[in-house]
């Protein structure tokens, strides 16, 4: 049988892809104190950076495996790529098929048959509903703000600014947490229609509410009371926390004419399209994270403000962009709108406010936590690295 001819289905993907195989290629790592049986915990980030936890079940039988959250949120392995899309090289004519095409790679397979799975994907694709009703909300109170929000260097005066764009929130289904956490309502153009949250809490707790919007609503502060022609400017930010440190830090160069987002995390492209939409006059400004991640980020956004289809690959010295028939490496240490723009035309919607380069991001630049520097391994560790690697072989 040629090779374009091979053919195999989701459902073959998923007995040879696991959560856990996904979950480790994106640096989380198992959590040995939580014990390993038939349950594992999967943990991204250490300490106070913790960023999320996974419990897996099913850890001997791929096909089998499924994923929960203390919150409430869970699923199987297409749910999870699909929550990670962005952080996989993967293009397709729709989310399915890139996630279709990250499953194959992780299996070492060949590319689905699409049309003759459409049924299975249409089947996939149901999203889960953000259920108002499940959380209880609370307005912020003036004078008892939680103290997460001092933890994060954020004052008292910032906190009342945004008040109208944070909740307190609570889940009614989970049996183990009874509290209220803070809640980043995302909303679409219907603004008045929370479409989900983004949730902070003691100890590190970062989720999202189970069926929360993330492919067309956002976490949208419009400092210009809802008068969205006359927002100039929309400075996109990596969380919520990031879009409040900056504002502190830079209030007095601001105005009312301007709107916070957050995308939480990685995004997608209706997110962006439909920000720019609500704020029609508004020129988009990258304020996102000072990492490899964060470049990749924005040269996304850079795409989709200008129009400009892009391809970006991740390489030894950085990233390769092809767009307009040529191919070019942009540096992720400078300006990526300078380096584009002595390629290929670039249009002025786009600027960039972005943390100095000694934090990693804007809430770590309010809290005075620099960056450790980078020590960069002499071409004998590189070499002792790489064979190492190639004696090992891949672990699945």
């Amino acid at each position: 049988m040629a090779p374009g001819d091979y053919r195999i289905d989701f459902k073959a993907l998923k007995a040879r892809v696991g959560i856990d195989d996904v979950a480790y290629s994106l640096g989380y790592r198992l959590d040995r104190k939580a014990g390993v049986g038939r349950y594992i915990e999967l943990v991204l980030g250490e300490g106070k950076d913790k960023r999320d936890t996974i419990i897996v079940s099913n850890r001997r039988d791929k096909a089998s495996q499924t994923f929960f959250r203390r919150d409430g949120s869970k699923g199987d392995v297409v749910s999870f790529i699909r929550e990670n899309l962005n952080s996989f090289n993967a293009s397709g004519q729709n989310e399915w098929q890139r996630i279709a095409k990250v499953m194959a790679q992780f299996a070492n397979m060949p590319e689905p048959d699409y049309g003759r799975e459409r049924d299975y994907v249409k089947a996939a694709s149901a999203p889960q509903v953000f259920d108002p009703k499940r959380y209880s909300v609370r307005p912020i109170d003036p004078d008892r703000i939680p103290r997460l929000f001092s933890q994060r260097g954020l004052s008292a005066d910032t906190v009342k600014a945004l008040s109208p764009f944070i909740s307190l929130v609570s889940d009614r289904r989970n049996e183990n947490f009874n509290g209220f956490n803070i809640g980043f309502p995302y909303t679409a153009a219907d603004r008045d229609k929370v479409r989900g949250y983004e949730i902070r809490g003691m100890g590190g707790y970062k989720s999202k509410a189970a069926g929360t919007d993330s492919s067309t609503a956002a976490w949208v502060a419009d400092l210009s009371h809802g008068r969205n022609g006359l927002v100039r400017h929309v400075f996109f930010c990596e969380s919520a926390f990031d879009a409040m440190a900056f504002f502190q830090m830079n209030r007095t160069r601001l105005g009312e004419d301007i709107a916070l987002v957050s995308l939480g995390g990685t995004f997608s492209d209706r997110q962006v399209q439909g920000v720019m939409e609500r704020f029609p006059n508004a020129r988009a400004y990258d304020c996102f994270d000072n990492d490899l991640a964060g470049r990749v980020n924005g040269l996304r956004l850079m795409a989709l403000v200008e129009d400009i289809p892009l391809k970006i690959t991740k390489t030894d010295a950085g990233l390769m962009v092809e767009a307009k028939g040529k191919s070019f490496d942009v540096s992720p240490e400078r300006s990526i709108y300078t380096q584009v723009g002595t390629h290929i035309p670039v249009r002025y919607r786009m600027g960039q406010w972005q943390p100095p380069k000694d934090f990693k991001d804007w809430n770590d630049c309010l809290l005075g936590r620099r960056t450790e520097p980078k020590i960069m391994p002499t071409k004998h560790e590189r070499d002792d690295n790489l064979a190492e690697r190639r004696n090992s072989g891949i672990k699945m």
